[in-house]
Formats: C-alpha cells, structure tokens, sequence
C-alpha cells in the first residue's frame, strides 16, 4: 500500500505542471477572447462607414446626373446648337451649377477623339461613347487637366436625331466628398474603386486586397465603395468556450490525484496492484488498430493535414475534342464536359485575352442543374489567367451579351445546354467583340493540349454583379407599346422565363406566364420553339386565355418562336419579312442577311421594301461575323436567331426580338393574325431531322455534293446544298451542333413540294440507302 500511495503522491507533481499550463492557455484564449470583441466592434463601425459613405456617393452622383439630364432637355440648348451658338449653349449647361469645372462639345461621330485617343484621353472618349450607346448621361472618373476628375457626358437631341454630345468635368471631390468625411477608425481602409483602380483611398492599404467583400456599387457606373478592418484572432465566442474549457481541464487534473490517493488508500488489495511496466501505450494501441484516434468534429476548429500544393501550372488533360464544334463548346456534363475542363477551358480563354490584352469578361449561366459548378469552375481558369471577372449569375445568353457591352467588358461566356437536353452543358464564347467560331474554337483546344496556358502571378479580380434592371430598362426605355397585346409566354423552364414576363410588362404588354419557372430538368417540354411539337401547350393556353400571341423561347433565350390565336405556328423567316420591312422604313436600301434555310419570297420581299438580301450560313457566329463584315443593320436564322444593329448591339436576342415584334404589331391596326396573314405564304415543311453518327453528318454532306443532281435547280452551297426552282426549294446541310442532318422544303403549291421532296428522296437515298428518311 506504501509503494501505491508514493506512486500516487508522485504523480501530483506533474498534475499541478498540466494544470498551470492549461491555467496559461485559458488565460491567452480569454485574452484573444478580449481582441475579437474590439474587432467585431471594428467591424461594424467599418460597415456603418462603407454603408454611409456608398450612399453619400450614389446621391451626390445621382444629383449632378439629374443636373445633366435637365439641361440637356432645354429647349434653349438644342436651339443654341442648332445656330451654332456655342456660347449661350455652354451657359444652358453652366448656369445655376457652380461646380463645373468645363464644357466640352462633340460631334457624334466622334471624329476628332478617335483620331488620336491617347491624347485625348482613352477614360474620356470611353464615357462619350457610352452615353451615345445609353442615349443618356452616364458618369465615370476619368483622367483629365492632369489629374482624375469626375467626368459627365450626354447626347443632346432634336427630333430624334443627336445635334451634339456635352461633356461635362467636374472636381473629383464630388464623388470621394462622402469618403473624405466618413469617420472610419484607425487601422481600417476606405476606398473608391473603379474597375481595379482605387480612385481614392483612406486608412491602412495593406488591408486593401481584402476589401471587395460587402463592396456598395454605385449605380449606372464602374464604381463601387469597399472597406476592410483587421481581422480578428479567428472567433470571439470560440475563445471564450475555449478559455472556459481550460479552467476545467486545469480542475479535473489538480482534483485527479487526490480522488486517486483516496481510493488507493482504502483499497489494499487493488493498492497491491501495480501496472505492468511493459502496458502498450496509447499511441501504440492506435497503430495495432485496437483503439482509433479521434475524428475532428464539425465545426471544432480542428483541420485535417492540408493535401500536398498542386504543383504550379496546369496540367495536361485529355480532352474529347468532339466538344469544341462549329458555333461554340459543348458536351455531356460527366461524359465529355466536366469541371476540370471547364477550368481549362477558362484558362485557355483567358490565355487568348492575355495574348489580345483584353482584361475584363463577363460570365453568365442558364438554369441547368450542372450550370453552377460549370461557371464556377470557369471562372477559376479565367482568374488563374489574370482575368477580371464580372459574375452575373444566372442570364439568358443574350442578358450576358448585353452586360459584355453594358459592363464595358467587351467579352463574355454564357454558361448554357441552348436548347439540348438537360444533361448537356457548354459555353458561348465572345472575345473583344467577336464571337469564337470555327478554327478560333478548334485553337481553344489546342492551347489546352499543347499546355498553352497563360498562368498570372496572381489571380484575377472576380464580382458579382445584377443586370437585370439595366437591360430590362435599357429596352423599356426604347420601346413602348402603343396598344395593349395580351400574349402568353412559354419558357419551357429555361432561364428566360426570369426575365421575359418582367420585360414585356415593362413595355406595355399583358402577360400570361407559362413554365417561366427556371428548372434545369425542363420538366413540361423541351425548350426547342423550333419543334412544333413543343409549342402544344402553348397553343392551348393562348386559346384557352384568348390571347392575342402566344411566344415561347428556348433555353438560353436567343431564340424565338410565335404562334396565333388560330394555333399557326408563325416560320421565323416570316417573322424576318416583318422586321426587315419595319427596319428598311427608316434605313433604305440597308443589307438584310438570313440563312440558307429561310425562303425564298423572303428575298424578293426584302428587294420590294428596298433593302439588299444576302443569304448565309447558317449558325448565331457566322452571321454575326458577316454582319460586321457588311455592316447589315438585320439579320435572322430559321431557327428562330434574330439579330438586331439598327437600335440594338447587333447579337442575337429572342427577348429583344419579342419586344420589337410587339412594337410593330401595336402600331397595325389590324389583328396579328391579320398582320402575318399579308406576309408571302408558300406550302412549307419545319426543320427536318435525320439522326446519323457523330461526325457522318459531315462526309455525307461532301459525298452529297459529289454525287447528287438535281436538273433545271440553281444549286447553293455555302452551307450544305440547297436547290432552288422557280416554284420552291429543297436543302439538306449538317447540323454543327448534333449529330444530324438538316433538311427543309418549300414551294408555292402542294403539288411542287411533293415534287421537290421526291427529287431529295432520290439523291439522298442514292449516296446513302442506309438513311432513314422523316419524310
């Protein structure tokens, strides 16, 4: 019992050197404990400042805007620019407005600035010609009388057409005011950003790349106000628990040897008992597997060993280079598209802007369910390329067109399936303006394989922004509906339907919304509007509802499709008649190009209105391309892509589309049956569609052209064949984008259809017999 009882009082040494020591831990966590509290406080001042600063800079901005805004509307000054009285035109603008620093005139073709932008000032030239694009007068800091200064610009109009473009400078202090006040406390950081340049900042800079988090945007600008105050230790309630913790374990371990000297002292036979000097120890039982050491808990703190750092650079990744096609990417998500090859494909897209030193681009997504991961991923090799990104979340394809231009971006990639099934995903691509197409897509590629990648020394900027309200109001404050048009929308739970009720109420229309909630499944149909079969319910419900029109669009939103109360499915080549005579109204003689599958009274409908038709290939790229290349101020596809230059930025938009559709048919008396029912009708088929091996839609079509022969037809073939006779035409083209061939038939009468689809039965079935024809 001696022996057990010294055992015992010896152990109570080192229980009293554990116990100090968690004494000393419990008093360094309450301590840290103490420090979290001062930087929580710290932290809310800081939001307090950045919240009263950002809205002191919104309104101060918003006042001297408003300040523009009504001079520009005086009936004084566009009567003092007409007379070219430059004087009394510069004195509507001063007057009253002390804060002025200078006036500056310009023409709208903004000659004189382009012909030499450095010295102008790139910052300068870059508002004026935003305002012209908004039609209104738009703000930013620029760098002018050698230093930054805030600069306004407006275009001044009469009877519609542009007389002038004011600018107008003003102190910098009229935006950074609010920031040189605001009471921030010491060691925190206040900042006015534009783009990545801090346009003004205050406090301790060394926080200022933590500071975009909680940033306040300032409205109708690239400038936003950010904050950041030093962080705290990492918890101010986990210090406490964990000071707590350790004056408990500092209790158990001075009270343990005493409750052990007790109890061996009143037990002789368990005092005999010594344990056995060679008893495994803890560590020893773990490696044997008898007993595991402990998981971390959630939320505990505790971390496992971080995973060996990914070496530097990509890595080489085999990809299927079946994704990367005619108009864009796409694949399979989990077959041929996964997030490591988005992540390359961000990088290589990136590494293409380094090489043109474009910095900016925009990324949207559509609703599918993997459109998330694939976007995040993006952006991560967007950012690893150096890349700022402009994160605008989820967006028809045309809404991530607009913000490239809205945003002064000038490239994007819309996340998007288009109209492919739920399990496809890929990526819509525009660099600088131009959309990838062709072999610019295939160098993707091969940046990839070949490790071509761009690698920053640090990542890119990347900020989330909302361009809802900008595009809606930007198309709103253009077109207003003369009369009210009831129509039914169907977005077949694409991500159109998040925008597509809101935008045509904002112009004037009544709106019935069908599955315009966003589901990446498409649970009631596909959202196809080219397929008849997907416009059923459709039909139904514009009659169930009398509506005037019924409207649907596909997946990502660039596509249109219509139909009328009597259930007629409105061909989007007639649709393009419509808006090529409304456009050649006000633009004669202006190019009109449409796709080799539209028809052919198109052309001479275009010739009688006084325009220049052009047939093209088809695909959204290839007649953007050409469109910059003719300067066309319209353009369409039969698959129901609209392209609008005239009044709108020249990409394909099924929204913008539908807008302009209802403008034109508000201002006809007539019914909008009645309207379409004076457009050229022939006898016609849909698209027509022959599945065949990925890839065999193109040797097909060259053994085509080698083989087939059609007498008395003029033959085209820019895309595909087509064959032309005076009463209709017949095409058979590859699809760049699935596995099929195209085909589609039109004539004047029933009898010439027939006649014309019996002649493509022949020649297709001889080059190959195998086919299995829909017709």
């Amino acid at each position: 019992m001696k022996s057990s009882g010294n055992n015992a009082l010896k152990s109570i040494k080192p229980a009293w050197l554990l116990a100090a020591l968690a004494l000393l831990a419990a008093a360094w966590f309450a301590w840290a404990g103490v420090q979290d509290l001062g930087a929580t406080r710290l932290q809310s001042q800081v939001d307090a400042a950045r919240a009263d600063a950002g809205t002191g800079v919104v309104n101060r901005l918003q006042a001297a805007v408003s300040q523009l805004e009504d001079r520009r509307g005086r009936l004084a000054l566009s009567t003092a620019l007409q007379r070219e009285d430059m004087e009394s035109a510069e004195g509507v603008i001063k007057g009253g407005w002390a804060e002025v620093e200078a006036v500056e005139w310009h023409d709208p073709g903004l000659d004189a600035p382009y012909a030499d932008p450095k010295a102008f000032g790139y910052g300068k030239l870059g508002v004026l010609e935003l305002a012209l694009q908004d039609n209104t007068t738009r703000a930013a800091v620029v760098m002018d009388a050698g230093g930054p200064r805030l600069a306004l610009a407006a275009p001044v109009l009469a009877d519609g057409r542009v007389l002038s473009v004011v600018y107008v400078r003003l102190p910098l202090a009229t935006v950074t005011g609010p920031l040189e006040s605001a009471e921030i406390s010491e060691g925190a950081y206040l900042a006015l950003r534009q783009g990545r340049h801090s346009v003004f900042e205050r406090g301790n800079t060394e926080l200022a790349n933590g500071a975009e988090f909680g940033a306040v945007p300032v409205a109708g600008t690239r400038m936003r106000v950010v904050a950041a105050a030093p962080a705290g230790s990492g918890g101010m309630l986990s210090n406490f628990l964990l000071a707590g913790l350790g004056l408990l374990v500092a209790a158990g371990l001075l009270l343990q040897p005493r409750l052990k000297l007790r109890r061996k002292s009143g037990d002789d036979d368990e005092a005999d008992q010594a344990p056995a000097a060679n008893a495994p120890t803890l560590a020893e039982l773990q490696a044997s597997g008898q007993v595991k050491a402990p998981e971390p808990e959630a939320g505990s703190g505790m971390q496992k060993p971080p995973m060996p750092p990914m070496p530097d650079g990509p890595a080489r990744a085999v990809l299927d280079r079946s994704i990367f096609r005619a108009y864009d990417i796409r694949g399979v998500v989990g077959k041929t598209l996964d997030e490591e090859t988005a992540r390359l494909i961000g990088q290589a897209i990136g590494s293409v802007m380094h090489a043109q030193g474009a910095k900016a681009i925009v990324v949207g997504r559509d609703g599918r369910l993997s459109s998330p991961r694939m976007a995040a991923a993006l952006i991560d090799g967007l950012r690893r390329a150096g890349r700022e990104v402009f994160d605008i979340g989820e967006a028809p394809t045309p809404v991530t067109y607009f913000a490239a231009y809205h945003l002064r971006a000038g490239s994007c990639v819309s996340v998007t399936g288009s109209h492919n099934p739920p399990d496809y995903n890929g990526f819509k691509v525009v660099i600088e303006g131009e959309t990838l197409a062709g072999d610019a897509i295939q160098k993707l590629y091969e940046r990839i394989v070949e490790n071509d990648l761009h690698l920053a020394d640090e990542p890119g900027l990347a900020s989330k922004r909302d361009i809802a309200e900008d595009y809606i109001n930007r198309i709103a404050g253009d077109i207003q509906i003369e009369r009210k048009i009831k129509v039914v929308v169907d977005c077949g739970s694409g991500i159109a339907g998040a925008y597509a009720p809101q935008l045509l109420e904002a112009i004037g229309a009544d709106v019935e919304p069908l599955f315009c909630e966003v589901d990446g499944t498409f649970p009631h149909h596909h959202p196809d509007p080219s397929d008849p079969a997907n416009l059923r319910d459709l039909v139904n419900v514009v009659q169930r509802v009398d509506a005037d029109l019924g409207l649907a669009f596909d997946g990502d939103g660039d596509r249109l499709g219509v139909v009328t109360k009597s259930g007629e499915m409105i061909y989007p080549d007639r649709l393009l008649m419509l808006f090529a005579a409304d456009v050649l109204e006000r633009n004669p003689g202006a190019c009109i190009i449409y796709d080799v599958k539209c028809t052919g009274h198109l052309a001479m409908h275009i010739l009688r209105h006084g325009g220049s038709p052009l047939m093209w290939k088809t695909g959204h790229s290839l007649i953007k391309a050409k469109m910059r290349e003719t300067e066309a101020e319209l353009a369409g596809e039969m698959s129901g892509h609209f392209f609008f230059r005239e009044r709108w930025y020249g990409f394909d938009d099924g929204l913008y589309a539908a807008a302009r559709l209802l403008e034109i048919l508000s201002s006809r008396a007539e019914t909008p049956q009645e309207v379409f029912d004076t457009l050229p009708k022939g006898v016609s088929t849909p698209e027509l569609k022959i599945e065949v091996e990925e890839g065999r839609q193109y040797t097909f079509i060259e053994d085509f052209l080698a083989k087939a022969k059609f007498e008395g037809a003029r033959l085209a073939t820019i895309d595909g064949l087509r064959a032309d006779w005076p009463d209709g035409w017949g095409l058979v083209r590859a699809s760049n984008t699935t596995p099929v061939l195209v085909l589609r038939f039109d004539a004047k009468d029933e009898a010439a259809l027939e006649r014309i689809k019996g002649a493509f039965r022949e020649q297709l079935l001889a080059t190959d017999p195998s086919l299995q024809l829909p017709f």
